[in-house]
């Protein structure tokens, strides 16, 4: 019997090589109020057509912001999820769900749950809400405990008037030294404010859940500017929550209340593109590329 002996390949054997785990980026989410003086049902529509990951609804005099079951149609219909809901504790919603300032939070509480939607976003108290104030941080910390909800305090900004400074919250308007779990980061604030952004997402660490994308120039005014329009880090923050492989949610919330709809599409598809650009994941590598020594021959290119 005659043994055939096979030839040695030249190449030796592929090893397993180790797969990097490649983190999934952040939800990016439009919120309802970056389509004013639009309705909710149009947030929806463009947020689908865009290519947006979910919804953020601002509760406002809009009765379908306030309705679960108008909500969770538009969510089905859509498919995109309610992921955040903003409390109507602005100063324009005052009346909004009557004037008691925790019946507002609870009644939130309530439309997040009912739709799914893990956090409520929602501003510190007015100075002049002084019973309010008196218990905030405790009467958030029992309401997170009780719900499951989170409830993530925004930053806000000092007011300022014929060149003075006026402290218009309690216990204050920068929730960095403040006892919250949970904290929105919005970056127009920050801008009116005169803030450090970088600073403030390394000083809260964990506790910043939930981010407004958008940007400011440094006025007075709180402007919601295009991401990448104003002063703000915007990239250099979401790059960062990105290497920090952040659990939360980029809701783009940018001002389009002056511009007709085929410009607002145009704004908040350019928002959308910038945050998905600076929130890819990143993988560094600490030793070269093995590549095989016969890989570009075949068009005349050395390998790199």
């Amino acid at each position: 019997m005659v043994r055939v002996r096979r030839p040695r390949s030249a190449t030796p054997p592929a090893t397993a090589r180790p797969v990097l785990p490649v983190p999934k980026p952040p939800r990016v989410c439009l919120s309802t109020a970056s389509v004013y003086p639009r309705g909710s049902a149009a947030a929806f529509d463009l947020a689908e057509r865009l290519g947006y990951d979910g919804v953020e609804v601002m509760v406002w005099t809009d009765p379908v912001t306030q309705e679960a079951g108008a909500l969770a149609r538009l969510a089905g219909h859509h498919g995109l999820p309610v992921t955040s809901v903003h409390a109507p504790t602005l100063l324009l919603t005052q009346r909004v769900w009557g004037t008691d300032p925790w019946g507002k939070v609870d009644r939130s509480i309530e439309l997040a749950h009912e739709l799914g939607a893990p956090t409520v976003v929602l501003h510190p108290p007015f100075r002049w809400q002084k019973e309010y104030a008196k218990g905030f941080a405790e009467g958030i910390a029992e309401r997170e405990a009780a719900t499951g909800i989170h409830l993530a305090v925004e930053n806000m900004f000092p007011w300022r008037a014929g060149g003075r400074e006026l402290e218009a919250y309690l216990p204050h308007w920068d929730p960095v030294p403040q006892p919250y779990e949970h904290v929105t980061l919005d970056l127009s604030h920050s801008a009116t404010a005169g803030v450090d952004a970088m600073a403030m997402v390394r000083d809260l660490g964990p506790r910043l859940t939930h981010l407004h994308l958008a940007d400011g120039s440094g006025s007075m005014k709180d402007e919601h500017l295009v991401p990448g329009r104003g002063a703000q880090p915007c990239a250099a923050v979401l790059e960062t929550l990105a290497q920090q492989s952040f659990q939360g949610t980029v809701v783009v919330e940018v001002g389009t209340r002056k511009l007709e709809d085929d410009e607002r599409e145009i704004d908040l598809a350019e928002a959308l593109a910038f945050a998905r650009l600076h929130l890819h994941p990143r993988i560094a590598l600490d030793a070269p590329l093995d590549v095989p020594a016969h890989a570009g021959r075949r068009t005349g290119r050395r390998a790199r």
